[in-house]
């Protein structure tokens, strides 16, 4: 994990310099400026060292080629055994996009299973990439006849650009070829075939989801994960902690947030009694949300209200995690593959149209939830991992039955969360996993389980001068002007934030 910046036509390595520099705090164990001779290139790199932490450097210089990646490639031992062994220099898992791309194959990024963006050049080429949902953030920008890539949009800041904008999901930019879209979501299914197993679908659901999380636990680092006490990131949890007992690692550490006596704080100590991981918590309190607003939001590149509220919380897990870890698991994605919003129990009749949602809701994550992950984690220094969003869960994911993901259900029956029950079938498949009460607990946002909502009244009506409550207004009112005092670019930050509409992710 890491963040870098790309010149590329652009002969100034000062500016380079100046632009790692903004964004150091992705990868503060090294930060390194490179050239490619006789190229056009200059690379930046800034490392937090997850695989390979005694020789994976970058910008890595092989010949006649250089690249920078950010993220993870979690085949990247089936790729040196495919690719030859001897052809690596380094232990660096992101070599395997150079060897790839020297390989030939006309599709050669596809064999790339993890979340990652980069970009490579060779003497008279350069190709930027991102992973099919971009959990990993990559921007490009015009200066002049040139290009500037980098990892967060604040690497751009104070600097003349002629445009800016995010490489999409899933896309490959190539300055031979031109645009591909080498990655396109499947689109998900509504009815079930008339012959199928419920049952066994549920049990197939659980091994795609225990092969995801344990290829999402590779690293040569300790991998610990966010526990809010919800379903989503206690299964995670709890398929971790069985993965780590049966290779004799001991207790998984687990993290969670939340005012003092919140649901969620609750809720994770069940959990985590229950899983038995080496449990770790934070209470927040309307004092702390006042003096970390503005970092959140600066780092959050967004004045979205929904996104900051969210970020709040997550800053405080993450921070508490980089205390004992450099990476944790978290839950980000299972509402999107299994219907598990509030507003997708709209679509009880209509399975079609909730299948078509959950699929474009996938597609927008990148500017959103995954944004919201992404930056307020790096913020501090801390990868987080994204089991659900795995390529071979998604596409298990999307050929479910949106019918089995959102289910009428008997309101008193034991295995139910109300009239309408969302993301049912991922209950099912994990129902053994943790205690029943929690499988079947209705779904709260993470900021109002973790009891930031009522703390953020607080907080906004000193931060206004107000008493409360303080409208929606007021408070994206408030955030865009924290926003706008620590940018001196602010229009360009707020052009590419992503945001919420009713309830629901807006359209990419």
């Amino acid at each position: 994990m890491c963040g870098f910046v790309c010149l590329w036509n652009i002969g100034d390595e000062a500016l380079a310099d100046r632009m790692i520099r903004k964004i150091a705090h992705r990868g503060p164990d090294a930060v390194q400026v490179s050239r490619l001779p006789g190229a056009p290139v200059i690379m930046a790199h800034c490392r937090l060292s997850i695989i390979g932490p005694e020789d994976g450097a970058q910008p890595i210089h092989q010949t006649d080629d250089l690249l920078v990646a950010n993220g993870e490639i979690y085949n990247h031992e089936d790729l040196r055994a495919i690719l030859g062994e001897s052809a690596f220099e380094t232990a660096s898992d992101s070599e395997a996009i150079l060897h790839l791309f020297r390989s030939g194959e006309s599709r050669w990024i596809s064999k790339l299973d993890g979340m990652f963006a980069f970009v490579l050049a060779t003497r008279n080429r350069i190709i930027a990439a991102r992973d099919p949902l971009g959990i990993k953030p990559l921007y490009v920008a015009r200066i002049g006849a040139g290009f500037a890539f980098a990892s967060e949009l604040k690497a751009f800041d104070g600097i003349a650009v002629d445009s800016v904008e995010a490489i999409p999901p899933g896309s490959l930019y190539d300055s031979v070829d031109g645009w591909r879209d080498w990655y396109r979501t499947p689109h998900g299914a509504a009815e079930p075939e008339p012959d199928l197993d419920v049952a066994r679908t549920a049990r197939e659901l659980r091994l795609v989801l225990e092969e995801a999380v344990a290829k999402w636990m590779v690293a040569d680092v300790e991998v610990g994960s966010f526990l809010s006490g919800g379903l989503d990131s206690s299964i995670i949890a709890a398929i971790a902690q069985k993965i780590r007992d049966k290779a004799g690692k001991g207790p998984l550490k687990t993290f969670s947030v939340g005012t003092e006596g919140s649901p969620d704080l609750l809720a994770a100590r069940v959990v985590a009694d229950h899983i038995g991981s080496d449990h770790h918590e934070y209470a927040f309190t309307a004092e702390d949300l006042i003096r970390d607003l503005p970092h959140v939001i600066y780092h959050l590149e967004s004045a979205d209200i929904d996104l900051v509220r969210s970020a709040i919380p997550t800053l405080f897990a993450a921070r508490l995690a980089r205390e004992r870890v450099k990476a944790v698991l978290t839950g980000e994605g299972a509402d999107e593959l299994f219907a598990g919003y509030s507003y997708h129990h709209d679509y009880i009749d209509n399975p079609r149209a909730l299948a078509d949602e959950l699929t474009r809701s996938l597609g927008t994550m990148h500017n959103i939830n995954l944004q919201r992950v992404d930056r307020v984690t790096m913020a501090e220094s801390l990868e987080a991992r994204t089991p659900f969003l795995d390529r071979d869960l998604i596409d298990f994911a999307q050929s479910v039955p949106a019918t089995l993901k959102l289910r009428r259900t008997d309101p008193e029956a034991p295995e139910s969360t109300g009239p309408t029950t969302e993301k049912w079938i991922l209950r099912k498949a994990c129902a053994d996993l943790l205690p029943h009460d929690l499988v079947w607990r209705k779904k709260a946002q993470f900021d109002e389980g973790s009891g930031t909502v009522s703390a953020l009244e607080t907080a906004l009506a000193e931060l206004i001068g107000r008493p409360a409550p303080i409208s929606r207004a007021d408070e994206g009112a408030l955030y865009e002007r924290l926003l706008r005092e620590q940018y001196t670019d602010a229009e360009r930050i707020i052009e590419n934030a992503g945001h919420w509409e009713g309830g629901r992710v807006a359209s990419a």
